[in-house]
Parts: structure tokens; C-alpha cells; sequence
């Protein structure tokens, strides 16, 4: 990143991120977002004159898809590197049987439990062009995107990565990244619906169930409104991939109304969880991979994809700008793609793999992982899958403080 556009970018994500918490939040410990009521329009447009940054975002992206022309990352022994993951997101005997495949020593790090918290350790060193300390890190979408948007990654050398070529149709390319030069999908999940058979009485498949009176007072809506108002965009026959701010802004208003009237009886992160299970409530907005492992100890407890589709949340393999060791991480990135590893690491963390070809493995091996719908959406319901919007920092500003209105956060 060049030096100007840095300090500029720094300058803004500073007063954003100080004043507005902002950006997509755990994968496995979702929290509410706050706004506060600092950074109104006025304050931000001086903000954003002071900096001078019409335009940095698109020539940041210029500037990486320049490199990633001409990135060659020479293959060299590998030596000790670190890999920065979520908790609970990795088969460790994967990683040993890496180190003793490559050579070298994996230093793997669970220190990512918040997309903004770890923005946050790691903020000053991108924003002033330095190493960050980490050859992998795993971010999602919207993250990923701001990091993409800020210059903070590294393209990464795809003749290190030929298996990339296993990487499913459906995740082939993606707003921010169009041609996957910055980031490789490591694992996604969906949003859906969750809910006790038991209490229900009956099968929901549709995202309306939410705001149905039957269930005022007895379901959950998440309080992130990547999750929230995206699932209602796609309820209401939209897109929310192609949903600009304000679409997203009428989503939450329409969360609001129903909210006003008592329909639901708390807004959550990953709590929902422990609401469901001790028969709190009916019906939760859920994410897929807690409903595989919630379903282990209850059987009555079920998972739908919404007839009217569901939102896919995406987690990114991304090399830091200044990376260390890139072709240690390439190799990582190569090997996470093997179809046999990729199918080892999906029995045991149970999300949706983006490689290609596993299914066929696990019949052999695991075949109760090989027909779960929610580990292998069939083609019908993967054509249902949508991703989220890509909003600017001052568009996601914009959206969480219309949120915290409506959660009371």
C-alpha cells in the first residue's frame, strides 16, 4: 500500500473503529454490534475530507490486482510459520501430518474470536506497513473484504496453489475478490432456521415463521445484521449479494416493526444456542454448523434451509500484506485443498467443505457426514445460497447503528 493511501486509511478506520464498532463478528461466539452515537454524517464527511480517501479503496484493489499479475513466491524450505485460526477450527492431527509431509514447524494460533477484535491487535502494523506476525489468517466475508479493500493482504503465487482447481463452481469467485487472488474459501456455513420439533409441533421451512404471531414472544433473531437483514432481503425475494445500503437499511426497519410489537423475545449472538436447548424459545435464526453439533445430543432439535433461500457465510484462508513466509502459507493453502485432507477436516469440525470431491471419500469413511444436508447442501439448495452484500466501512457504519436502535445494544 502506498504510503499516502495508508495513513489515510489509517485515519479513518481509526475513527471508525474507535467510535462505531463495526464488521462481521464470531464465527462460534456472534455478539450484538453497538454503533454509539459518535460519527454522525457530519462528523464523518470531515473525517473523510480530512483524509482525502475518494478513491482508495478502488486503488488499493488497482494496486493488489497489479501484483497478483506478477506475484512469484519462490519455493524455498519451510521453516517455522504461523497460521492465526478461530477456536475449534481445525483437526490438529491435519496440521502434524502437514509439518511432517513439508518439513518445518506450524506455529497455529486460536486467537481469532472476533473479526473486530482482531482487526483491532493487528490494525496498527497494517495501517503503518508492517508485519503483522501471522502467514495465515482466517477472516470472514465482510472482513475479508475490508482487508482486501484496505490493501492489507498478499496475492497469493497460484503455481503454489494448484489445487486451488478443487475449489467448488459456487465459491469461484465472489464480489470482493472476483478471481480469488487474495483469499480461498476454508470453510462455510449457512443461516437458517432452527427450532425444537417437539414445541413446534411441526416442520418450518420458511424464513416467514419469524414473523408469524404463532411464534411473538417464542423465537430469537440474531443482532448481526450482515446475518439478520440479509435473511430478510432474501424473505422478501431479494438478493442480498446485489443489496446496496439502503436495502439493507429497509431490511432492518422491517426487523424493527415486528421487534416493536414483542414478536421476538431477545435478540442474540450465539447465545441462541443455550435459549433453544433449555426450551427458552421455538424457533431460532441459527447457523448450520452449531445445529449439526446441537443435534448430536438432541434429535429433536432441527435445522432448514429456507424455501426462500438461505445466506452462505464464508470463512477466508488470507495471506497478510508483508507476509513472511509466503510460500509456507501457499503450501498450507495447496495442502487444505487435497481432497482427502479437506475430507479428514469436515468430519471433524462439520462444516460445509469448499473443495470439491469429498463427498465421495466420506461415503467410504464417514457416511452419516456424507448424507447430512448440513454438511452437503444438495445441488437444489446450494442454488438457494446467497452471499452477503459488500458495503463499505461508512455503509456498515450506516447499518449498525440502525441496528443498535432496534437490539437496544
Amino acid at each position: 500500500m502506498r504510503e499516502d493511501d495508508a495513513r489515510a486509511q489509517s485515519a479513518l478506520e481509526q475513527a471508525l473503529d474507535e467510535q462505531v464498532l463495526t464488521g462481521r463478528t464470531s464465527r462460534r461466539r456472534f455478539v450484538g454490534r453497538s454503533a454509539g452515537a459518535a460519527l454522525m454524517a457530519t462528523g464523518l464527511a470531515s473525517v473523510l475530507s480530512a483524509c482525502g480517501i475518494t478513491g482508495t479503496a478502488t486503488q488499493n484493489v488497482e494496486q493488489l490486482e497489479e501484483e497478483a499479475a506478477n506475484v512469484r513466491h519462490p519455493k524455498v524450505p519451510i521453516g517455522d510459520w504461523t497460521f492465526s485460526n478461530w477456536p475449534l477450527y481445525m483437526d490438529k492431527a491435519v496440521l502434524k501430518d502437514f509439518d511432517r509431509r513439508f518439513g518445518g514447524k506450524v506455529k497455529y494460533v486460536e486467537d481469532i474470536n472476533d473479526n473486530n477484535d482482531f482487526f483491532g491487535k493487528v490494525r496498527q502494523q497494517l495501517t503503518q506497513d508492517q508485519p503483522i506476525g501471522r502467514d495465515i489468517v482466517v477472516l470472514t466475508d465482510p472482513m475479508a473484504s475490508r482487508w482486501v479493500r484496505s490493501g492489507f493482504v498478499t496475492p497469493y503465487d497460484l503455481r503454489n496453489v494448484p489445487n486451488r482447481d478443487n475449489l467448488v463452481a459456487t465459491l469461484q469467485s465472489i464480489s470482493y475478490d472476483p478471481k480469488r487472488q487474495f483469499t480461498l474459501p476454508f470453510q462455510s456455513g449457512a443461516i437458517g432456521i432452527g427450532y425444537d420439533i417437539r414445541a413446534t409441533g411441526r416442520e418450518l421451512t420458511s424464513m416467514k415463521e419469524f414473523f408469524n404471531p404463532e411464534f411473538k414472544g417464542k423465537c430469537t433473531m440474531l443482532s448481526e445484521p450482515y446475518d439478520s437483514a440479509s435473511s430478510v432481503l432474501i424473505m422478501q425475494g431479494k438478493n442480498p449479494a446485489n443489496a446496496t445500503i439502503d436495502d439493507m437499511l429497509g431490511a432492518v426497519e422491517f426487523i424493527a416493526q415486528a421487534a416493536g410489537k414483542g414478536q421476538f423475545r431477545r435478540f442474540t449472538g450465539n447465545d441462541y444456542t443455550t435459549d433453544l436447548t433449555k426450551g427458552n424459545v421455538e424457533l431460532v435464526m441459527a447457523y448450520s454448523g452449531d445445529m449439526v453439533q446441537l443435534q448430536a445430543d438432541n434429535p429433536n432439535l432441527r435445522f432448514a434451509y429456507p424455501d426462500e433461500g438461505a445466506v452462505l457465510f464464508t470463512d477466508n484462508l488470507m495471506l497478510p500484506a508483508n507476509v513472511a513466509h509466503p510460500y509456507a502459507a501457499e503450501t498450507m493453502l495447496n495442502y487444505l485443498y487435497e481432497p482427502d485432507v479437506a475430507a479428514k477436516l469436515c468430519a471433524y469440525i462439520n462444516y460445509i467443505s469448499p473443495v470439491s470431491g469429498i463427498r465421495q471419500i466420506l461415503e467410504k469413511s464417514d457416511p452419516d457426514i456424507a448424507e447430512n444436508e448440513l454438511i452437503f447442501p444438495t445441488d437444489e439448495i446450494r442454488e438457494r445460497l446467497k452471499v452477503y452484500p459488500s458495503l463499505s466501512t461508512i455503509e456498515e457504519q450506516q447499518m449498525y447503528e440502525a441496528m443498535a436502535k432496534v437490539t437496544g445494544a
